[in-house]
């Protein structure tokens, strides 16, 4: 049997990693790599969350390895020139790792196919981040869908696929491979951490499961859109770094909701409907890779965003003077988080009522969160703006105050992150202007630096505009 290197990109996990479980099954021994690319300090999207989150979860990764009697190699550079010298090194016959499904990291493995091409060593990939992916659900001409609701349909008509076995405990001890002398820290890279930072590995992703599987989601049909209330599973970090598999949580989620009432099913059910919207967008990605230079309907391109920088840098900071929204972004600022609803919210606002290019808020969330997905950020924007694959027409518009006045009605969360507020009544902690007595407030909290009112009918107007094109 041939010895092969597993690829570690993202699936930082010892349970459930199908390309892993195939090179234990295939191979008389497994020699774990990862490489720390070039993209890692170079690309526009780095945020020092996310990379300290990913450097955290590989030292549990490392851990679970030689525990198991495997020694994880870490290497730096271009990972076609990488893995094709360490197979060399170390006489492998082959390489494993599991897909990824953005557009640069497949040209990247299709380079590094070539590489192990010319050296006679095998490249496979495997199925792994997703139930279902790229071109396995269509529609009924053959196509990809474009809309999330029959492609839920389509996808919740398939079997799940199974977990797959934990890595087996290595059978000789691990070889003596030299591994780079790196300093795991963004700081090193020239990206210093800011934030309070969610536990990172596999036993902390299986805490949050546990945790939210006891009860959580079986409120989850009520609880979800609050983001004071502890309803959601947090789990999107892991998801993203790969310390937990997919097929784990939905045969955990099928067992849960198996045994759950009428209520709790339903918690179930909108949760998975959650899970098969991050498949949704990694297909949409796949199929449609233009989303990243552009609008999803490229008709929308020639929309002109009339917002200012001034808007923009006040939008990042949490000063608008729309408390939900500054709650919102100086929560993102500080944990590298945020709940999904307020995701809606604050891109809504910045496009919508800032007139300000969903681009910017892409590009900055993703610089940002912890959990940031290329697919799944780039969707949501996108569906936020109007310019995505939302059935509803572009004229969908978030008013701050009221989706506050909802989601927030005892002004929790906001109390929390804009302190300035916290002395005000209820009725009106969504909009302090309101307030008679407010000079002793104002000279802390902003003012708005737009009127939603006046900004709604300047949106739908720029949307006209350029259905006249």
């Amino acid at each position: 049997m041939p010895v092969i290197i597993h690829w570690f990109r993202r699936d930082l996990r010892v349970t459930d990693n199908v390309a892993l479980h195939e090179a234990s099954r295939r191979g008389e021994r497994v020699i774990p790599l990862f490489i720390l690319e070039d993209a890692f300090r170079t690309g526009p999207d780095v945020g020092a969350a996310r990379l300290a989150f990913l450097f955290q979860s590989l030292e549990v990764l490392r851990r679970n390895l030689e525990h198991l009697g495997h020694r994880l190699i870490i290497r730096q550079g271009k990972a076609e020139e990488v893995v094709p010298k360490f197979a060399r090194e170390t006489g492998a016959e082959a390489v494993f790792a599991n897909k990824r499904y953005e557009p640069y990291a497949q040209a990247r493995d299709k380079r590094v196919a070539a590489a192990l091409y010319k050296e006679d060593v095998g490249f496979e990939l495997f199925k792994d981040a997703v139930a279902w992916e790229e071109r396995e659900i269509l529609n009924l001409s053959g196509a990809p869908y474009t809309v999330y609701t029959p492609y839920s349909k389509a996808w919740k008509a398939r079997p799940v696929p199974a977990p797959v076995p934990r890595l087996k405990p290595a059978a000789t001890a691990a070889s003596e491979i030299a591994t780079d002398p790196l300093i795991l820290d963004p700081a090193a890279l020239g990206f210093p951490l800011k934030q309070t930072l969610p536990a990172a590995g596999e036993r902390a992703a299986k805490d949050l499961l546990d945790r939210f599987l006891a009860g959580p989601v079986l409120r989850y049909d009520t609880e979800r859109n609050f983001p004071a209330v502890d309803g959601t599973s947090s789990l999107s970090p892991h998801l993203r770094a790969g310390t937990i598999g997919i097929r784990t949580v939905l045969a955990r989620l099928a067992a849960v909701r198996e045994q759950a009432d009428e209520r709790g099913r339903r918690g179930c059910d909108i949760w998975l409907n959650e899970l098969i919207w991050r498949e949704f967008y990694q297909q949409v990605l796949h199929n449609f890779p233009h989303v990243l230079k552009g609008c999803f309907r490229p008709e929308y391109d020639v929309l002109e965003w009339s917002g200012t920088e001034e808007h923009f840098q006040a939008w990042c900071a949490g000063q608008t003077g729309y408390p939900i929204v500054d709650a919102a972004m100086r929560c993102l600022a500080a944990t590298g988080t945020m709940h999904n609803r307020l995701r809606m919210i604050v891109a809504m606002f910045l496009t919508k009522d800032l007139l300000i290019s969903w681009r910017r808020g892409e590009r900055w969330f993703m610089q940002q969160l912890v959990d940031g997905d290329l697919a799944a950020n780039n969707g949501g924007w996108q569906w936020s703006a109007g310019t995505g694959t939302d059935a509803a027409p572009y004229f969908r518009i978030f008013n701050p105050v009221s989706q506050g006045e909802k989601f927030d009605p005892e002004g929790v969360f906001v109390r929390r992150w804009v302190p300035e507020l916290a002395s005000l009544p209820n009725e009106t902690i969504h909009q302090p202007w309101s307030e008679p007595l407010l000079s002793a407030v104002r000279y802390k909290y902003p003012s708005r630096i737009v009127l939603h009112d006046e900004q709604r009918p300047k949106c739908l107007a720029m949307f006209k505009a350029m259905k006249g094109k």
